[in-house]
């Protein structure tokens, strides 16, 4: 009785070990797709995460670092295109003086974005999978920090066009343009902050 006792618990030991590798070849062997889709769970705007980094699933495949730094790069060129279309509103007929002096602070404001996300990517880059320990939290510390530094600079663009006197074109279109950045930003700071905990 004993042994069948015993000749159980080894069988029903090696079903779980069994369910437990399967399960894990599962997670190995799911698509770069799937991969994005289960890490942009982890962000503020899933849908947009997915949309933004399904394209590039062929470089990403399934790392960790190479989707943080996909990210990044993919919000620092919309932060580039939000700068090129702010500056040109700042030439619009009958702009408003408030209206005007609030387009110019948005263009240095993103103006500093960029260079954030700039230095967080050159940052992320050189990290590679070289640095562990120390050095590895005090990159990411600087990665994190840049990231953040960004996403308040393209919130405080939007902030200088609040309020009623700015009703208008040109704020509606700004806002729609920077709102995206900001929401692409955060995203990115999300996935570059799943990558630190996880490597860490």
């Amino acid at each position: 009785m004993a042994k069948l006792g015993l000749f159980l618990l080894a069988a029903i030991f090696f079903h779980f070990c069994l369910a437990g590798m399967a399960e894990s070849a599962i997670t190995r062997h799911s698509t770069p797709t799937d991969f994005i889709k289960a890490s942009c769970r982890a962000t503020r705007y899933p849908a947009l995460c997915v949309q933004c980094l399904s394209g590039y699933s062929s470089a990403i495949r399934q790392s960790e670092h190479q989707l943080a730094l996909t990210a990044l790069s993919v919000s620092l060129n919309r932060a580039k295109s939000a700068v090129a279309f702010v500056g040109k509103l700042r030439k619009v007929k009958g702009i408003k003086g408030r209206e005007y002096q609030a387009v110019k602070d948005c263009i240095e404001n993103m103006g500093d974005s960029v260079d954030r996300l700039g230095q967080s990517i050159r940052e992320l880059g050189h990290l590679g999978g070289r640095a562990v320990g120390q050095d590895f939290i005090w990159h990411m510390s600087n990665v994190q920090t840049w990231v953040s530094a960004a996403l308040t600079d393209e919130n405080t663009c939007l902030d200088g066009f609040a309020g009623r006197h700015m009703n208008g074109n040109v704020k509606a279109a700004i806002r729609r343009r920077v709102t995206n950045v900001a929401q692409v930003t955060s995203n990115a700071l999300a996935l570059v902050n799943r990558f630190a905990a996880k490597k860490h």
